[in-house]
């Protein structure tokens, strides 16, 4: 009897050590800064996705997240996905373009009407289409959803109040490394000033650039307030994170493994959905800047004149940059785009 005792607990204790041997480590990184996840949509969506797939798979994948650009830059993260150094990140579509520069079309000017609207372009055929591009042109990377990075984009100064087009003008804006985003800017008749993350807080306090344009949850928990001090609800653009993960580790995973993944995924792309309209209810939003910025919500007829001159400098953007390779994704993204603006609201 003993015998089989001791025999059964070695069995087990075998059983358990290869369990453990077999067991993943899915590294994610983000550039959101850690901690507190209902601070940010980054590292809130990085937390669901790691509590799903470590919990789902009763810790067969366990997921590490790095927030704060611990392990790089994004760009940089992208290609660590790519080589499965890393096997995730939640990127901006900056840090994406210098891969796959078709990324550029998501930043038609003042497309969306509100943020239910994009939602339906992302979970939709665009944003299928879009994923199978993405995973067909990088070839080393699964798509596995479009997280929220904030919300429509803002625009933040510290020279003066922008009401209306004119006062664009002699303001120099920092944007993201996406060709686009520097058309739109300039378009405007401001100066476009491409810079990296980082660098944005301290290049705004020491005067190398006047603003910067972001989600208002981003302005809040970056605390641009302290070096700002007029903000524009312009609302001109919708930029999503892309959450990826390593082909090569991917395509190790089991169909249960992967059914896993994708919910933690949706799921994640739930939350930082969430959190984003939280915060920008809340004295952590738009609330709670206008005790350190003066903010300007603007009219539907100075958006459509802003529009007018943003969108066919946009146009020709794209034709000059890709001619008729982005022309399908293009002409899918505006047709999924106008059906979402008129079926946003209930009737």
């Amino acid at each position: 009897m003993k015998k089989f005792i001791a025999s059964g607990l070695a069995a087990a204790l075998m059983l358990g050590a290869a369990a453990a041997a077999e067991a993943e480590t899915l590294k994610l990184a983000h550039d959101n800064k850690g901690g507190d996840p209902f601070d940010n949509p980054g590292h809130a969506c990085a937390q669901v996705f790691s509590s799903i797939v470590t919990s789902d798979t009763n810790g067969g994948i366990s997921v590490e997240v790095y927030p704060a650009n611990q392990l790089g830059s994004l760009t940089e993260q992208v290609q660590m996905v790519r080589s499965d150094v890393i096997q995730a990140t939640i990127a901006s579509t900056g840090a994406i373009a210098s891969y796959y520069p078709k990324i550029d079309i998501l930043n038609m000017p003042f497309a969306f009407t509100d943020n239910a609207a994009t939602y339906e372009v992302f979970d939709g055929a665009f944003g299928k289409a879009l994923k199978a591009d993405i995973e067909t042109e990088l070839g080393d990377v699964v798509v596995l959803g479009y997280p929220d990075t904030g919300g429509f984009f803002a625009v933040t100064n510290s020279k003066k109040p922008i009401k209306d087009l004119a006062d664009f003008k002699g303001i120099r804006l920092r944007t993201m490394t996406v060709p686009a985003h520097q058309v739109i800017i300039n378009a405007l008749g401001a100066e476009a000033y491409p810079l990296a993350w980082g660098e944005v807080y301290s290049a705004m306090q020491t005067g190398v650039i006047d603003g910067q344009m972001n989600p208002v949850p981003i302005i809040s928990f970056a605390n641009f307030g302290e070096v700002q001090d007029y903000m524009t609800l312009t609302n001109h653009l919708f930029s999503p994170y892309i959450l990826m993960v390593s082909k090569t580790f991917w395509d190790k995973q089991d169909d249960h493994n992967k059914d896993i993944l994708r919910y933690a995924a949706q799921s994640c792309v739930a939350a930082s959905r969430g959190l984003s309209r939280i915060i920008e209810a809340s004295d952590r939003g738009v609330a709670g800047l206008n005790s350190s910025l003066e903010i300007t919500a603007l009219t539907p007829e100075q958006r459509a004149e802003m529009r007018s001159v943003t969108q066919p400098a946009f146009e020709q953007h794209i034709e000059k940059t890709f001619g008729d390779k982005a022309d399908a994704l293009l002409d899918l993204f505006k047709e999924e785009v106008t059906k979402a603006n008129e079926s946003a609201y209930l009737e």
